[in-house]
């Protein structure tokens, strides 16, 4: 698999998606910082022009005839390697990677979290830091999810720094990142000011309610636990999320004999579900055996562990933060509505 990590470390046990340098537990944000390669800063550094639109170039040509300062127009620079990330403006504020990974120090300190992995990804592009909180539940005695706190920044023009409340189911590591409101779970600021005093307190502030979203998720997941999925639901289950033309299809057939023939690829991922949904680790388990929220983890255990988006190209970016996490925020939502139909 090609993967878009460039560095990253990890405390305990190895990743779902086995990259990365092991290191001790119990490291600090800034430890972690190191570890994880990304002791780097970023600066703004004028682009020039031949007056040409668009046409831009890092090196001040000087002396060179045709050449000016491009206006309004900056490359975002890795100072360590002169590697160019991005181009900006002149409004536009980069979040050093030091600073953005202080935000954990008040909370690792004070006991409430520990980090557990760190990096880089896209040749630096994006980073993240996640973190272990304290709070964690129990489906069925031995079905255990915990809370972690992921924090994504971009060295990228309109991308926002976001930190986000994540469940992760243990025996599978299923990374439940986008099974909470989109509004309520995270906090976003663009880069049009200062990574000051003000950010740290709102989004600390946004983070409290971390505990809620924990007990709402818990609500939601001992509802799916106790709500029995039927064969037939979890088939048209799958169709709406990865081939939802085929129900309007099927509807449309009227009888088996006309049924529009599958896709290969949804083929591949609808079996990848319906095996997951018996082979994945805690299928066995009595909170997921046959019930929505073992379907709903089937869900998640292939995007996260078995389906790689080629458009991606990497299984961890698209798990938290592109399609792989939009679909698992879609599965959460249609396997509530099925389950209150049950």
């Amino acid at each position: 698999m090609a993967h878009m990590v460039e560095t990253m470390a990890y405390a305990g046990e190895v990743p779902w998606h086995s990259v990365g340098t092991p290191v001790d537990g119990n490291m600090s944000p800034q430890e972690m910082l190191v570890a994880a390669g990304l002791d780097w800063d970023v600066s703004k550094r004028p682009a020039y022009t031949v007056d040409k639109p668009n046409c831009w170039n890092i090196v001040d040509p000087a002396g060179e005839a045709g050449f000016i300062r491009a206006p309004d127009a900056y490359f975002l620079v890795r100072d360590s390697d002169n590697k160019v990330l991005s181009h900006c403006g002149e409004g536009y504020h980069p979040f050093q990677n030091a600073e953005v990974m202080d935000f954990f120090k008040k909370f690792t300190d004070a006991g409430q979290m520990t980090m557990e992995t760190a990096g880089s990804l896209k040749e630096g592009k994006e980073i993240w830091g996640l973190a272990k909180l304290t709070d964690k539940f129990s489906l069925g005695g031995d079905d255990e999810v915990k809370g972690y706190l992921l924090l994504n920044n971009s060295h990228q023009v309109g991308k926002a720094m976001t930190i986000m409340f994540t469940p992760i189911r243990v025996v599978c590591n299923n990374t439940l990142t986008q099974a909470m409101n989109m509004d309520g779970n995270r906090f976003r600021v663009l880069h049009l000011q200062m990574f000051d005093e003000e950010i740290h307190k709102a989004a600390e502030e946004a983070l409290g309610i971390s505990g809620q979203q924990m007990q709402q998720f818990k609500e939601q997941s001992e509802f799916l636990a106790k709500k029995r999925a039927k064969e037939f639901d979890v088939d048209n289950f799958i169709a709406e999320l990865f081939q939802p033309k085929l129900l309007i299809e099927r509807a449309k057939a009227g009888n088996s004999d006309d049924l529009p023939p599958l896709r290969d690829e949804f083929k591949r991922t609808a079996e990848l579900v319906n095996d997951a949904l018996h082979t994945s680790p805690g299928a066995s388990m009595s909170s997921a055996k046959g019930t929505w929220w073992g379907a709903l983890n089937a869900v998640t255990y292939v995007v996260d562990h078995q389906k790689r988006s080629q458009a991606e190209g990497n299984a961890l970016h698209s798990a938290w933060f592109g399609q792989g996490a939009n679909t698992k925020r879609k599965a959460l939502t249609k396997a509530l509505e099925y389950a209150k139909a049950a």
